[in-house]
């Protein structure tokens, strides 16, 4: 977790360079409401939400160095900048905040990846501890959904020659709010303005690891029924990771929201965000 706390300060360090106009992107001091009670009851953030979760991950190579790939993934929201002293015992009041997310892209064998496509919904469960259960999609589909986001072109990560993330992987996700798809009375700024109506950017900094011996509950759960995957594990035989086919990982990472810029800045937006990819390379 602390290199994520470094590569969330690279990306904000990124934006800022950029000058005064991307310097307010990334926020900080902002107010979640876990229970969508408004501004008055909700979480003082520092930087960023806490994700836990798994995914699974299907790869189409294109002969012998070049994939495609496919990711279905479920995560959940318990705290807050890394600090389980503001929540005990580190669930957020109210409810559990989970997510989704089913993704496309494409990379290179032993090299990078990058994103192309996708979507991320965030759901308001309806109780506590539903996560990790057979209830809807292994708890994450579950109550209200407060959020959704297109996943953009960019981000991504490292791969081994197999395909996998390298050993705890650094994977990084970017995404735009989708209009009419904010819940109000769950994200804030500093000053109390409800961000359901205003254009808001999201980033996922994540670690990935194969995961060797994947619970069957989460084989099918999200491999069987969210990725429609038929293979073994899903036809009645033992599931089993296969190297440049598909595999299951787990992780942890943050989840930040950025301001949209004005129309005049998207290009320089856009090289923002092209600085964060170096430097998360520089501090790798």
């Amino acid at each position: 977790m602390r290199f994520l706390k470094h590569l969330g300060c690279a990306a904000a360090l990124a934006v800022a360079s950029m000058g005064s106009a991307q310097a307010a992107f990334l926020m900080t001091d902002w107010v979640f409401n876990p229970a969508g009670g408004g501004f008055a009851g909700g979480l003082q953030v520092d930087e960023y939400l806490d994700v836990n979760g798994n995914a699974f991950i299907e790869l189409t190579p294109n002969g012998q160095t070049s994939f495609a790939f496919r990711e279905h993934a479920v995560f959940n929201l318990v705290q807050a900048d890394s600090n389980s002293s503001k929540l005990f015992p580190m669930i957020f009041p109210g409810g559990n905040i989970t997510a989704t997310l089913d993704a496309a892209g494409s990379g290179e064998f032993n090299g990078s990846f990058v994103f192309k496509s996708g979507t991320i919904r965030m759901y308001h469960n309806p109780a506590n501890f539903q996560y990790g259960t057979a209830a809807g999609i292994y708890g994450a589909t579950l109550g209200k959904q407060i959020a959704e986001f297109t996943v953009l072109v960019g981000g991504g990560g490292k791969v081994s020659a197999n395909g996998s993330p390298t050993n705890n992987g650094q994977v990084s996700v970017h995404a735009q709010s989708v209009e009419g798809k904010m819940a109000a009375g769950y994200f804030f700024d500093g000053k109390g303005v409800d961000l359901s109506a205003q254009p808001m950017f999201a980033f996922a900094f994540t670690n990935a690891n194969t995961l060797v011996n994947p619970r069957t509950l989460l084989v099918n759960e999200v491999a069987c029924q969210f990725a429609g995957f038929t293979g073994r594990g899903c036809n009645g035989a033992r599931y089993r990771n296969v190297d440049r086919q598909h595999f299951l990982i787990g992780g942890n990472g943050q989840f930040k929201l950025a301001e949209a810029p004005e129309p005049a800045s998207v290009a320089l937006f856009g090289i923002a965000l092209a600085g964060i990819g170096a430097l998360r390379r520089r501090t790798r």
